[in-house]
């Protein structure tokens, strides 16, 4: 049974060149290659597809946010990024994303279609020059999460609420007490205790650890308790 593909790539010739030679491989079916960022709501509406080879160059954080987009549908893509680089700092925001490969485009097409064949057997695939790096980051952020957690669950519930307001971008203390119906020296008082707790020496600084823990705040906006 032949492999969908789907290339999304900034640059169109690319696309079309690459989504051309794959699709000669006899296991292989290429349901299009489109140029992205593209205008709409969504830039893969409507694609079908199995693997995608995403364009992990692409700019203001795009590529992520394609990723997220189609490998946590109802038909979720399995996302291979290629890239002129493979930096383990952005490998790792790609793993984040749910990626489940990292290639870059000097790398041999055959190295590319044997990934690719892996993939569609489930198979996970990084640059082996960077694995031990890549690992160590992520080892690294999951047990700076976690101690950001414990720290996050020192605050009181209005505290979380001050710092969750600030997340969201508040941009002073009268906004946060107009927001939360409080006075300014309640909120100045808030604030002081939660950069205690949190052993931070800014508000900057205590925003920051929020943003390690997306899942900190609800799909309203607010704190999750």
């Amino acid at each position: 049974m032949a492999t969908h593909v789907l290339v999304a790539d900034q640059e169109r010739a690319f696309a079309d060149v690459l989504a051309a030679r794959i699709d000669e491989e006899d296991d292989i079916d290429v349901t299009g290659a489109v140029r992205v960022p593209a205008p709409g709501p969504s830039l893969l509406t409507g694609e079908c597809a199995d693997v995608m080879l995403l364009d992990g160059d692409l700019p203001d954080d795009v590529a992520t946010r394609l990723c997220e987009e189609v490998s946590s549908g109802d038909k979720p893509i399995r996302v291979i990024m290629l890239s002129f680089s493979s930096e383990p700092e952005r490998i790792v925001k790609a793993l984040r994303a749910r990626a489940i490969a990292w290639v870059r485009k000097d790398e041999s097409l055959e190295h590319l279609l044997h990934v690719i064949r892996g993939v569609a057997r489930g198979e996970c695939w990084l640059p082996l020059g960077e694995m031990a790096n890549v690992l160590q980051l992520l080892i690294w952020g999951q047990d700076r999460n976690n101690k950001n957690k414990l720290l996050l669950n020192k605050l009181t519930e209005r505290e979380r609420a001050v710092l969750a307001c600030l997340a969201q971008g508040a941009a002073h203390r009268d906004a946060v007490a107009k927001q939360l119906h409080l006075s300014v020296h309640t909120v100045r008082t808030h604030m002081c205790n939660l950069m205690g707790k949190l052993g931070v020496h800014s508000m900057l600084e205590a925003v920051a650890l929020t943003r390690e823990d997306p899942a900190w705040l609800d799909e309203d906006g607010h704190a999750s308790f």
